[in-house]
């Protein structure tokens, strides 16, 4: 579908709100795309597992490092003071990005998978008692599952699964009567890594509310592909994985509503936790200090701030809208190549896409496509009990990013048939 420059529109379409991707100019933002794999140019479809960084990011963190290092929040002289400056902004970009309505509210964790067992832990310890439930979903990922199971078997609580559909969507109506005076929590993820599911987490955030449940999202596959505003959303807690949205590693977020996070006892102990300490008891830091001890990620808080300018600098909105038109590209012609099932064809997805290539296992297939330049993602993908509801071993999974291209699709396309061909 043609853009028209001088109106930003579809043709024959409304106008659209957003400058469109210039997907040139934006691969020349990410150095990685420059290289080759085995003498070819590389084909990066691994987004889902952790996206590649732009020269924006990495130019923070490198200056960063060259010239304002020093440690945080507890220095007086000119370089902490600096260095702190730089980390709270990135606090205050985040939260702007996910229109949270305080700083206080956005707690930098190492990733989604800390901002869930944080809450799992400090939660299930204060209001899981025997007999109380916990719901997930089918489709969620092992670190939206261990961490409840976890907690479960210590306090006495059960897991319960919210059921899917043979496309990989949530049977709803299960959900709504799986919500009853015994459930506690509900956890689940805002779109899989592995089908690609948007889930309706709005919906079900206003029905769990209805009977005074708490709901926190794993946000770790939606913050790449889709604006969030956590307001509109009403959600109890949402996490974060810095390095699966273009930022850097060992960084992420956990926004929770100030009255959760005042309530909730601290998940770790430990320098700047604190407001005073003696032998005999100790009193916590305001937030959002209460839940960051120790000396944090310094570099990746900043680098992610980075990270948030810089997609601000694309639109959402915009990243949104080019990946959805690839994602239905890559969908058509991987549905017509012969003997490749997708596995995930909900109706509301985001850009991935999971397939398996008759009598062909996954890891083969993802072996030879790399051989080709083409990064593809094999296995389970940290889903095995979703797995277990498809009765297969794991998937081949293709997963986009707004600096892919149709050319990159036509790639896998082309590998596919070469896989093909050499198991004939």
């Amino acid at each position: 579908m043609p853009f028209s420059d001088d109106y930003l529109t579809l043709s024959s379409e409304e106008p659209l709100l957003f400058t469109p991707i210039d997907v040139d100019k934006v691969r020349s933002d990410f150095p990685e795309l420059s290289r080759t794999v085995y003498d070819r140019p590389l084909v990066f479809l691994d987004n889902a597992a952790s996206a590649l960084k732009p020269k924006a990011t990495i130019d923070r963190i490198s200056a960063y490092y060259a010239n304002e290092h020093a440690n945080i929040h507890r220095g007086v002289h000119y370089l902490s003071q600096q260095a702190t400056e730089a980390y709270e902004q990135a606090r205050r970009s985040v939260q702007a990005f996910i229109n949270a309505p305080s700083t206080a509210e956005v707690i930098f964790t190492r990733g989604t998978t800390e901002a869930i067992n944080l809450i799992a832990s400090t939660y299930g310890r204060t209001h899981l008692n025997p007999g109380d439930e916990v719901l997930i979903s089918t489709m969620e990922h092992h670190s939206n599952i261990v961490p409840w199971q976890m907690v479960c078997k210590e306090r006495g609580a059960h897991l319960r699964v919210i059921p899917i559909n043979d496309a990989g969507e949530l049977i709803y109506d299960e959900f709504l009567q799986m919500l009853n005076e015994r459930t506690k929590m509900v956890a689940v993820g805002h779109v899989s890594n592995t089908l690609g599911t948007i889930n309706p987490i709005k919906r079900m955030i206003a029905d769990a509310h209805g009977l005074g449940i708490p709901v926190l999202v794993d946000g770790a596959q939606a913050t790449p592909h889709m604006a969030i505003d956590v307001q509109d959303l009403d959600c109890d807690f949402y996490c974060i994985s810095g390095h699966k949205m273009f930022g850097p590693t060992g960084i992420g977020v956990l926004y929770g509503k100030a009255k959760w996070l005042e309530e909730l006892p601290p998940y770790q102990g430990g320098g700047d936790m604190i407001e005073s300490v003696s032998f005999e008891a100790t009193t916590w830091n305001e937030l959002p200090h209460k839940f960051e001890a120790g000396t944090p990620n310094i570099a990746g808080g900043i680098g992610l701030g980075a990270t948030v300018e810089y997609l601000n600098t694309l639109s959402m909105d915009a990243i949104n809208h080019y990946e959805h038109a690839l994602l239905e590209y890559a969908t058509e012609k991987l549905s017509a190549i012969p003997g490749v099932q997708l596995v995930g064809t909900a109706a509301d997805k985001a850009s991935v896409l999971s397939f398996l290539i008759d009598g062909i296992h996954p890891y083969d297939a993802g072996t030879i496509l790399d051989r080709l330049g083409i990064a593809v993602r094999t296995g389970h993908h940290c889903t095995q009990p979703l797995m277990r509801r498809f009765g297969i071993p794991g998937t081949v999974r293709a997963s986009l990013a707004f600096y892919n291209t149709e050319a990159e699709i036509d790639a896998l396309v082309d590998g596919i048939g070469r896989v093909k061909q050499m198991f004939s």
